[in-house]
């Protein structure tokens, strides 16, 4: 039996989706049927179900060695089997048990400006109609929500903090790739060309699907359909667990929301200089890692 020998780690909203994608369709990858399996953290996202949709969300995360094993279970002659699982990079104490289960697995980080991730964060609980709060007022419930058992997806800034928990991925893992969202959107080509190389792959090989943009965020208007795209529902939950979605029906869900979208609200003042002061110091840390933060917000190193 197979296992990974790469995982796609995080950053939640960075870009991992689309990698999963672009990577799929490489004949020497092996990706899950199932995106997002979580088996590594599940003990610990399990017990974070206090939020509002939380206990949906958890039904479709793997909790058994059995239920992973089986995941990849008609795997050939693939080079290269990956879990694209963006709770992995959050939790640290994990990554010996990892490094231990699948033999030093390679690892690719995605992550983006802080702010940007964090507010591409609130917007998707917005959609989902889960979200009440302004974004504001939302970050400063942030403690509370950890206090109350949410979801980690709760947590804005926690999921946009990245140097320390980057440094614990290089200190146990032989191979990290860092790549940019800002890298894999506006250099799609060269960007995945660079993970094929990573990866061991034939790095000519150009997938079909590089024009397309995966979860694209944003808002949206609050209607029947876009309730029935962006809500959590047992039935959206069985289809992620059960059958595994078609690259054509990702399309034509990319197709017909985007007939609903509307002007994303520009983030206030003062919640942008709240999170410069928050994010400010890891951004600046991130240059030593030779990470490209010449995209994010300039006020990160004013």
């Amino acid at each position: 039996m197979s296992l990974p020998n790469f995982i796609v780690s995080g950053f939640p909203k960075c870009g991992s989706t689309a990698l999963h994608y672009y990577l799929n369709e490489h004949p020497e990858i092996y990706m899950p049927k199932q995106k997002e399996l979580h088996f590594f953290t599940n003990h610990i996202l399990g017990k974070q179900n206090q939020g509002p949709g939380d206990k949906e969300i958890k039904k479709t995360q793997i909790k058994s060695l059995k239920a992973y094993k089986t995941c990849y279970q008609n795997v050939t002659n693939e080079v290269a089997i990956g879990d694209a699982s963006p709770s992995y990079i959050n939790y640290p104490s994990e990554f010996e048990k990892i490094k231990k289960e699948l033999d030093n697995p390679k690892i690719i980080i995605l992550l983006r400006d802080p702010i940007k991730r964090a507010y591409s964060n609130y917007l998707h609980l917005v959609r989902a109609h889960r979200e009440t709060l302004s974004f504001y007022d939302g970050l400063m419930e942030e403690n509370k929500r950890k206090e109350l058992s949410y979801s980690d997806f709760w947590y804005y800034t926690f999921n946009s903090l990245y140097f320390d928990k980057i440094k614990a991925a290089q200190a146990v893992f032989d191979d990290v790739l860092i790549i940019t969202q800002e890298e894999l959107s506006s250099n799609t080509e060269s960007t995945i060309r660079n993970v094929f190389q990573f990866l061991g792959v034939d790095s000519n090989f150009e997938p079909s699907n590089l024009d397309k943009r995966y979860n694209p965020g944003g808002s949206y208007e609050s209607n029947f359909i876009t309730k029935m795209i962006f809500k959590e529902n047992k039935l959206k939950t069985a289809i992620k667990k059960n059958t595994p979605v078609p690259k054509w029906a990702k399309h034509l869900k990319q197709n017909i929301i985007k007939k609903f979208k509307v002007d994303t609200p520009e983030i206030d003042n003062k919640t942008e200089e709240y999170l410069i002061e928050v994010f400010k110091a890891d951004v600046n840390n991130l240059k030593t890692l030779n990470v490209d933060v010449s995209k994010w917000n300039f006020k990160y190193f004013q």
